[in-house]
């Protein structure tokens, strides 16, 4: 039985956890609302006394949680849960699931990487290396690659010819996009993943199940190092 004369450990509540609030504090006092833009970055920063570092982390996870869409070329939209409460409750749920959601990664898209390596046809490598060139058109642009990935993960899983680990990815597609997002939004990730994914398109070319499946867990491992589960933050 739980010994309740000592209290309960209190959960350090982290600088861009507290940076996300005030950011959706700032939008509801500014009447805000869906499809609205927030102010770039710069001059964001300025007006919440933050460091661009910290706003920029606090904007990732607000998008990981739904609250704002970050469009290259655009700037940050608000969506129709901006004004919802419980952000720093939402953004831990999902850091709390991550782990998992990157073990599932892992071990289907391993298997998956493998078996394309073996079942792919012509038209699933044109379709990898159209990912590829859409990745790098966009990264070269300044985005983040975000719809070159997706596209690349969703040609490998065709290619593998597999219809039950085609549907596990699809029951995890929105857990997936959510680590994605994260991932892409860090300092330098856009161009390691689109490395990661040159080598499992290699190995799926060459048709090496071996390598693809080796290549494809250490690209999850790579692109699973995100700053919603480093403790110093």
């Amino acid at each position: 039985m739980a010994d309740d004369r000592f209290p309960r450990p209190v959960l350090r509540t982290r600088l861009y956890e507290q940076v996300a609030e005030q950011i959706t504090a700032w939008i509801g006092s500014n009447g805000l609302g869906a499809g609205d833009r927030l102010p770039p970055e710069r001059e964001l920063a300025v007006r919440l006394g933050v460091s661009r570092a910290t706003l920029s982390q606090a904007l990732v996870a607000l998008e990981v949680i739904g609250v704002v869409v970050v469009r290259h070329g655009d700037g940050t939209v608000l969506t129709d849960r901006a004004r919802t409460g419980a952000v720093i409750d939402a953004i831990r749920a999902h850091a709390d699931r991550l782990p998992e959601i990157i073990e599932a990664r892992d071990a289907l898209e391993s298997k998956l990487a493998a078996l394309a390596a073996v079942r792919r046809t012509d038209a699933d490598l044109a379709a990898i290396r159209a990912a590829l060139e859409e990745m790098e058109r966009d990264i070269t642009a300044g985005g983040r690659g975000v719809e070159g990935d997706e596209l690349f993960h969703g040609a490998v899983t065709r290619a593998a010819r597999s219809e039950l680990l085609a549907q596990m990815m699809g029951a995890l597609e929105d857990l997936i996009k959510e680590t994605r997002l994260e991932s892409l939004s860090q300092p330098g990730r856009p161009r390691e993943s689109l490395a990661g994914h040159q080598r499992i398109a290699d190995a799926i070319a060459a048709g090496d199940p071996q390598v693809a499946a080796v290549a494809m867990h250490e690209h999850v491992m790579l692109v699973s190092d995100v700053a919603l589960l480093r403790e110093e933050l």
